[in-house]
């Protein structure tokens, strides 16, 4: 009889779900998200409510983790609990999610803390946020209050999750808060997320020598709609470096990419100051010329006609699943960085109410991922974007990302079709054949066949 197919995945990789306070644990009323939800800015008339319940009993869906073979898990803290009040430390919140981390601890999974994930006190809302550069000492005092008090619970720590989209989507698209409209204040605000990040590194190296630290961004990636076509060439290659590069390469450097770079200053002290690359991926856009949008560097974006796509939000598409972004993301990521540090995908998902195309999706984005491990990228863990269904900022319910299905009504969960999957390929640490065969058969020949013309085992 002979030995099935399978890709094996390195010793110690890291296997979880990832989410974020403000859409899991239901009652954060103190910060500029909640104000936002009361001014009537949620797309789907929802509010948040109890979320998935998490600040109450996070531990039941702690368990479903935990059976579900995962050895990691994401999650991130609420500022607006912890500091209520500038200056006011609630010690009861910080015991709160003390007994989260010692019970992920208990049960074997490791904690991945996020320190800001979107949510702002409304206090240093009010200071203007990361908008002011001298708010930054804020955001330092309150990440040194929080390592000090849990660094014996927790030694692996996310600083900001994805500054491009706080910066892009809250200043210049104005889809979040504070719902502006400015390409200069965007780029100032990215500009202080990051020096940002570069000060708490050196504060909570001083505190916890031996953590890893790091920070995560979204990498979005921007196609020509015709690759022939300079114009759309240049418009799809000044979004995508706005977006996505400008800000990893002032991390690296110090200093941001053009147009960025001719707007705000560099960052000071920048150079070094992660331990490793968190990577949220989740698709590519086409870009077409189009002298009507100055603003959008004159490209309009939309997705590729008959491609496999995620259900849409209220007002936005979440694009493409496109498995081989993810490979191209991560290579652009080592070369640009010569790999210097390991990488770890942070997030990664589909807005998939149905679940009728997230298995197969999941199982293509893993054997793209298995491939650049192959080729030597260093991708140390994968965490899928989310455990269970929650309020999708302002899509609210709309959307379900979920591997397991909430009722936001109710608190029911049931646990879909890829949940399943996932468990399975989490405790075999690998996609095997039996694994594709039960859950995506059409992909059987696609991972476990020849690659392609262009090196690719995986069609885009």
């Amino acid at each position: 009889m002979s030995q099935q197919r399978a890709l094996r995945f390195p010793r110690d990789f890291l296997w979880g779900t990832a989410s974020a306070a403000y859409q899991c644990e239901g009652g954060n009323t103190n910060n500029q998200w909640y104000r936002w939800e009361q001014e009537g800015h949620i797309l789907s008339g929802d509010s948040c409510g109890l979320a998935a319940d998490w600040w109450e009993h996070a531990e039941q869906d702690f368990l479903l983790a935990e059976q579900m073979e995962n050895n990691a898990l994401r999650l991130s803290l609420e500022w607006s609990r912890i500091e209520p009040a500038e200056g006011q430390w609630d010690a009861a919140a910080l015991e709160r999610y003390r007994a989260m981390l010692l019970e992920l601890r208990r049960l074997h999974l490791t904690p991945v803390v996020t320190l800001h994930h979107f949510t702002d006190p409304l206090w240093f809302t009010e200071r203007g946020g990361f908008a002011n550069e001298e708010n930054l000492r804020f955001f330092i005092r309150y990440i040194k209050h929080v390592v000090a008090a849990l660094q014996d619970v927790c030694a692996f720590w996310i600083t900001f999750n994805e500054p491009n989209v706080y910066a892009f989507q809250g200043y210049l698209m104005g889809v979040f808060p504070p719902g502006e409209k400015d390409l200069v204040r965007t780029f100032l605000v990215l500009r202080n997320l990051m020096q940002a990040h570069v000060e708490a590194f050196y504060a909570m190296r001083d505190i916890q020598p031996q953590a890893q630290i790091g920070y995560c961004l979204h990498y979005r990636l921007f196609d020509p709609a015709s690759p022939i076509s300079l114009l759309d060439r240049s418009a799809a290659s000044i979004q995508e470096n706005m977006f996505t590069w400008s800000a990893l390469q002032a991390a690296e450097s110090g200093r941001f990419t053009f147009p960025t770079g001719r707007v705000v200053a560099p960052l000071v002290h920048a150079a070094g100051t992660r331990d490793y690359h968190g990577v949220n991926y989740y698709t590519r856009e086409m870009v077409r010329f189009d002298p009507r949008r100055p603003a959008e560097a004159f490209g309009r974006r939309f997705v590729r006609p008959r491609a496999v796509r995620n259900d849409d939000g209220m007002s936005d598409s979440f694009g493409e699943i496109y498995p081989w972004g993810l490979y191209r993301v991560l290579k652009s990521i080592y070369q640009r960085t010569r790999g210097n540090k390991p990488l770890y995908i942070t997030e990664n998902g589909f807005s998939d109410r149905q679940d009728d195309r997230r298995p197969a999706a999941l199982l293509a984005h893993l054997a793209v991922l298995h491939r650049a491990i192959q080729d030597g990228i260093p991708v140390r863990g994968y965490f899928h974007w989310t455990l269970v269904d929650n309020f999708e900022w302002n899509d609210g319910w709309y959307v379900r990302f979920g591997l397991i299905e909430l009722d936001p009504i109710t608190q029911r969960r049931t646990p879909r079709r890829s949940a399943s999957m996932f468990g399975e390929i989490c405790q075999a640490n690998a996609i095997t054949e039996t694994i594709v065969e039960r859950y995506a058969p059409e992909l059987s020949d696609a991972i476990f066949g020849a690659p392609d013309a262009r090196g690719r085992q995986i069609p885009v």
